[in-house]
This record gives C-alpha cells, structure tokens and sequence, in this order.
C-alpha cells in the first residue's frame, strides 16, 4: 500500500490539466509542464482532484507510484506557485552578477565562471553575494542551483564558499599552537 501515491493530488484555481495517452500536460500563470506516466500507472481527474492509481503490485510499480504522484504534484505547484532557491556567496572577492543570458561567478579563481542561464529558469542577483534562481520546473531549478554551488562549495574551517541560504555548515576547529 503507497500512502503517497493514494493521496489525491489537489489541482489550484488557475491551473489547467489535461491528459493524452498518458503524458500529463500542466499549464498555469507560471507556465507550462508536461510528463509521460508510466503504463502501469491510471491518471483519473475527479472534479479539482487528480488520482493515481496501479494495475499491478510487483515491486517496481509500487515504488514508481508514490514517485509518479510526487512528479504530478510538483508540477502543478510548480506552474501555480514556482519553486525557488537563493544561494549567497561567502569570501573576500567571492561575487556573482548577471550578464544578459549569462550568470558570471568570481569564486576565487583566477577566471570568472560564466553559466549560461538553462531555458525557464529567473536568476535575479539582488547584491554581489546573493543569487535568487526561480522557475516552474523543481529539477532544473534544484540543478542549476547545484551546479553553481560546485564552483565553490562551503568550506569548514572559514565558511568561505557557495551555499543554500539557511543551509548549515559544520564548522571545524584550526590548529592549536603548542
């Protein structure tokens, strides 16, 4: 029994689903999604709630049920609300800004990183140390966000580096002199 992916997925005022041969297209004000559900997975639309339901139960499709439902449910937040992820920048010289399509990230190397913006994604740098990404797609907008916080990840001693705001970072004790 999935308790996730019996639970109905609540489709919001604004946004629109429809269903052929199952791929599931989502559009709301924030844009528009589609995904291709599994054979063995039923899409029914009841009114504003959409069920999941398997044919089967071997073990595969039992687990790709619940993972089903999350996508579905991620997508119609994702067209109504959007999802977002703010970064900030921690170090001396450490510094990000916004060049038309292009995010140019100064992380202490001896280059600047330039990252081409991925289609459907907002990046806004609000300051030199701060960077919004937004979108309403939650994989492409979690990805662009790893991507970025790999140039520098956080380190443990200084705390210098690239992290998630309130993300928290394990600080570690330097050297003690004898």
């Amino acid at each position: 029994m999935s308790r996730i992916g019996n639970k109905p997925v609540v489709l919001p005022s604004g946004a629109t689903l429809e269903l052929v041969e199952n791929v599931i297209v989502v559009k709301g004000p924030k844009g528009q999604l589609s995904f291709k559900c599994p054979q063995a997975i039923t899409v029914e639309v009841k009114g504003n709630e959409i069920h999941l339901s398997r044919n089967s139960d071997e073990k595969f499709i039992r687990s790709i049920h619940g993972t089903t439902r999350a996508l579905v449910n991620n997508m119609i937040i994702g067209v109504s609300e959007g999802f977002t992820k703010v970064l900030e920048i921690v170090g001396t010289g450490y510094r990000a800004q916004l060049q038309g399509d292009t995010l140019v990230v100064n992380g202490g190397y001896s280059h600047p990183i330039n990252m081409k913006l991925p289609e459907g994604i907002t990046v806004v740098c609000p300051s030199q140390v701060e960077i919004h990404i937004s979108g309403c797609d939650k994989q492409v907008v979690g990805e662009f966000a790893a991507e970025i916080r790999k140039i520098r990840k956080p380190e443990p001693y200084l705390g210098k580096g690239i992290h998630y705001r309130g993300e928290y970072i394990r600080r570690k004790e330097g050297k003690k002199a004898k």
